[in-house]
């Protein structure tokens, strides 16, 4: 608190010490909780492939070519989080897609179906 009464207002300086003590009790959170990590390196990490395939997909050549990579990263996401493997799902729905009646394509979602079953 000190020290930046002694920097320029207005300086880049500046601006980093007001936003780190704007928000320095979040800052220091892990110190008083050894359960909490320092750094979020871990969820960086988790969202990076889903952050890349967004900018990526910004270059697909229309909406329609952006939204079918987007509704299949979506599927197998959405697999993950229903504890299937994306790749044992995928092949599980795609061998079983052709001979699934209409009427019943909705067993086929990750919440409904056992792909290893």
């Amino acid at each position: 608190m000190a020290n930046r009464q002694k920097v320029r207002e207005g300086s880049a300086t500046a601006k980093a010490i007001d936003y780190s003590l704007k928000r320095w009790a979040a800052l220091t959170r892990f110190i008083d909780d050894a359960d909490l990590a320092a750094d979020n390196n871990r969820i960086e990490n988790l969202i990076r492939p889903i952050a890349l395939g967004r900018k990526n997909w910004l270059f697909a050549g229309s909406l329609r070519a952006g939204q079918r990579p987007a509704a299949i990263m979506s599927l197998l996401h959405t697999a993950r989080l229903n504890g299937h493997e994306p790749y044992a799902y995928l092949k599980y729905v795609l061998q079983r897609l052709p001979t699934q009646p209409a009427s019943a394509l909705r067993d086929l979602l990750p919440y409904r179906c056992s792909p290893l079953a």
